[in-house]
């Protein structure tokens, strides 16, 4: 299968745009957008993936608020963190819950725990993917300027068209997906889940990530998966790719105006997918309780979840 997920970034540039700004653009412009340096948060319940240290990577892992959340960076070590219901309503469904940024930052909050907890709140247990990111500086001063640069055109070498290829670019972040499933369905009596029930929703970057594991995953296999924002682009759909679940804003400042060949080449391919394209809500919208009819994206979620027998135990 010839990954096609890239086929529009040209140049290693490109490629580092997109995946930068697949989430560090403001979620909502009245919120402050200063970082602030954070201490790391206890997370007494995250448990360690098997996938390792990031190689190479050196600076230690930085949290910061912005935004009005929190978020996570030079993440090198992978883990999952549950977020059970209660088991008198829980419906034996699972999602694995990825967050944005780029891959330089997580939304640790806005697009993972506070998804999670309203998931959980629904009888579905929800895992929250910290995934392991490409290095930044330590210093916060540094990291902004980095990503400066980013933008700066010629501030980077093209990358050799092979390193295009997502299932290359994101190895490691692939690799940390199929841990999490691994690790979900090993447990899957433990936390009274369908390890045939196991899904994935993911924002931004975190949306990009899911939809390459479900086309490059190979045993991961979700059974359903959830595009918040991501890019639109056409891929090559497997015969067996699971139903799709799709939110965008129609004034997304990134893939708004990029065409929709994904759901093309779901439809193309007879899989179910369900497109949800409101008129305003902008990028990076998440969990943020806005005025915008995008906020409605996790009702409509949660309706297709119903819809596929996802809210209730398989009968």
């Amino acid at each position: 299968m010839k990954p096609t997920l890239f086929r529009q970034l040209k140049t290693g540039a490109a490629a580092g745009a997109l995946l930068l700004i697949c989430a560090l653009a403001s979620p909502a412009s009245a919120l402050d957008d200063k970082m602030t340096p954070i201490a790391i948060p206890a997370q007494p319940t995250a448990i360690v993936l098997n996938t390792g240290p990031l190689p190479g990577a050196t600076a230690p892992e930085a949290w910061h608020s912005q935004y009005g959340s929190v978020f996570a960076r030079n993440v090198t070590v992978a883990t999952l963190t549950p977020f059970l219901p209660d088991p008198s309503k829980a419906t034996g469904a699972a999602v694995i819950v990825a967050p944005g940024g780029g891959f330089r930052t997580l939304s640790m909050e806005n697009e993972g725990w506070d998804v999670a907890q309203a998931l959980a709140d629904r009888g579905v247990a929800a895992f929250v993917l910290k995934y392991r990111l490409n290095p930044t500086p330590a210093d916060p001063v540094a990291f902004e300027e980095s990503i400066k640069q980013m933008f700066t055109p010629g501030a980077r070498p093209p990358a050799p068209p092979g390193q295009q290829d997502p299932a290359k670019m994101l190895a490691p972040q692939i690799a940390d997906s199929r841990a999490a499933f691994a690790l979900v369905r090993s447990r899957a009596a433990e936390w009274h889940i369908d390890p045939d029930r196991v899904g994935m929703v993911g924002f931004s970057a975190g949306a990009m990530l899911t939809l390459s594991t479900a086309l490059y995953g190979e045993d991961a296999k979700p059974a359903f998966i959830g595009d918040i924002y991501g890019p639109l682009m056409p891929v090559t759909v497997p015969a067996d790719a699971p139903p799709l679940f799709i939110a965008l804003a129609a004034d997304d400042p990134f893939f708004a105006n990029a065409g929709y060949g994904l759901i093309d080449s779901w439809k193309a391919a007879k899989r179910p997918v369900e497109f949800h394209l409101y008129e305003q809500g902008g990028h990076g919208f998440g969990m943020y309780p806005k005025t915008t009819t995008s906020t409605g994206w996790f009702e409509a979620f949660a309706s297709w979840l119903t819809m596929h027998g996802y809210m209730k135990p398989k009968g």
